[in-house]
């Protein structure tokens, strides 16, 4: 049995992922400060610690007593308008508590990673669907602070071998399939859990920014992730680096696009429920489309959405939001 020690793993797509390793039978170690996680979300089969990742003395006992076979990094700062006020705050928590904390797993021997990174390495694409070898140009500080960690990867390997995929996510959306684990953010910025929430009554309205872009219905497209689909990429690429696959980065969405106001329509037919919307000026920086290119991460790893239709996104992520109305 592999023992995987899970960075951020009381967070949304972290919880989830440590889930679905307990299901197939890995031993779970996690490692989280609790700033933005809950630990009401860790499975009580994971062996769970609180405590920070640049907490060299702590990552070292953690790995030497559970004998840690190889690490998926969570543990982040994720808003991006958060980045754009506190840059610097970006940098150190995630670029440089991530160089601190690999130093460390390559110091007590542990050479193999799994990061949780994001399409937001891509800034605005040139094309679309967009490829892994598309330009990466982050518009934001927290794009280019997970830019940053990927970047270091690439002369880690060279200098100490260690052995790493990035996996760039899309939106990541939706709730366990049984109900028991979700998205609970504070604040909450994401479109499909401020849907829902308008939904239940706990705010009044959606807003919808920018009604003007070039697309079917003039609002933007996201590429949807199921987060049940996002965690078994990050089992697939751990399997990966145990057969000897090189290192590199990897997209992970469904290669479609839902609009804005898709997303808002399929909620009120689901819930049944009416959801007041009203249209907002476009937000400086949102591009008109983001779909991701997924031909490298289902020829390599042989990953394959499975959850990640419209209706199961939306279903799932009503049932934890009417189980947890207030969250955790």
């Amino acid at each position: 049995m592999h023992t995987i020690l899970v960075s951020g793993g009381a967070g949304y797509i972290g919880s989830h992922t440590v889930q679905a390793l307990i299901e197939r039978a890995f031993k779970v170690v996690v490692l989280d400060s609790l700033v933005t996680g809950h630990r009401g979300a860790v499975s009580s089969q994971a062996i769970f610690y609180g405590g920070d990742i640049s907490d060299a003395e702590l990552v070292g006992r953690i790995v030497k007593d559970h004998r840690v076979d190889a690490v998926i990094h969570f543990a982040a700062r994720s808003l991006v308008g958060e980045s754009m006020l506190k840059p610097d705050l970006y940098f150190y928590e995630n670029t440089a508590k991530s160089n601190r904390f690999v130093s460390t797993l390559l110091q007590q021997g542990v050479n193999k990673i799994v990061f949780s990174s994001t399409a937001a390495t891509y800034g605005v694409p040139e094309e679309v669907p967009i490829p892994e070898e598309s330009k990466t140009e982050p518009i934001n500080p927290y794009g280019v602070s997970k830019l940053m960690i990927e970047q270091s990867f690439y002369w880690l390997e060279q200098a100490y071998g260690l052995k790493w995929i990035a996996l760039r996510y899309f939106n990541a959306a939706g709730a366990s399939l049984d109900g028991s684990i979700g998205e609970d953010h504070a604040p909450e910025t994401h479109l499909i859990p401020l849907v829902l929430k308008t939904a239940l009554g706990q705010r009044g309205e959606i807003s919808v920014f920018g009604t003007d872009y070039d697309t079917p219905d003039g609002t933007c497209i996201r590429d949807y992730i199921h987060v049940v689909d996002l965690a078994e990429a990050h089992i697939l690429a751990l399997e990966a680096l145990e057969k000897g696959m090189a290192s590199g980065a990897y997209n992970v969405g469904t290669g479609k696009g839902y609009s804005v106001r898709e997303v808002i329509e399929r909620a009120k037919n689901i819930t049944g429920r009416d959801i007041p919307v009203v249209d907002a000026p476009r937000r400086e920086g949102d591009p008109a489309i983001l779909v991701a290119e997924v031909k490298k991460i289902e020829k390599l790893l042989g990953w394959k959405a499975c959850y990640s239709d419209l209706d199961t996104i939306i279903s799932t992520a009503w049932k934890w939001h009417q189980g947890h109305p207030q969250g955790y």
